[in-house]
């Protein structure tokens, strides 16, 4: 008897749907593309700029109205006032590498390769300080997210001077 499911399997290979081997597999769970972005920064000392973005505290100061940490390396992050109108999401700390680079992944986050990181580095040009920036989107929300971290840039230069 041929079903639905049978011409399915026998158009695609024997693998499953759900098998990443599957070459619908991407499209069905809606695998999200890395974006890379560099930030020149003015200061000169990787400690300074660590405790902007390796602290809870330095980390409210620019990328959202509020940061609790929470159990397990989990951190909650809220934009908009708690009392009001806010969105609030929780992101596990999967990497502290100080005076280097965090790493969160949201805990919500389905796709097993995302996550996103911030990472103070030196431009390979000019040997000046740079943060180095990787996330995961999807392909439509690329230049969304582009556009976020450019905002969240511009913020954190403005309150740190970075």
């Amino acid at each position: 008897m041929c079903n639905f499911a049978t011409v399915i399997r026998y158009s695609l290979g024997n693998e499953p749907l759900g098998s990443a081997k599957n070459p619908l597999y991407d499209a069905l769970n809606m695998k999200k593309e890395r974006l890379n972005l560099e930030y020149p920064l003015t200061a000169k000392s990787q400690n300074l700029v660590w405790e902007q973005i390796g602290t809870i505290h330095g980390l409210e100061r620019w990328l959202a109205d509020r940061i609790e940490e929470e159990e397990d390396d989990v951190i909650a992050l809220t934009w908009g006032e708690i009392w009001a109108d806010h969105h609030t999401l929780r992101a596990r700390i999967t990497e502290n590498e100080k005076p280097s680079h965090i790493r969160l992944r949201w805990v919500d986050e389905e796709d097993p390769e995302a996550f996103w990181e911030i990472r103070i580095g030196r431009s390979e040009l000019t040997g000046d300080l740079c943060l180095y920036v990787t996330d995961y989107a999807l392909a439509d929300d690329i230049d969304d997210l582009h556009d976020l971290w450019d905002g969240n840039m511009e913020r954190l230069h403005q309150v740190s001077g970075l």
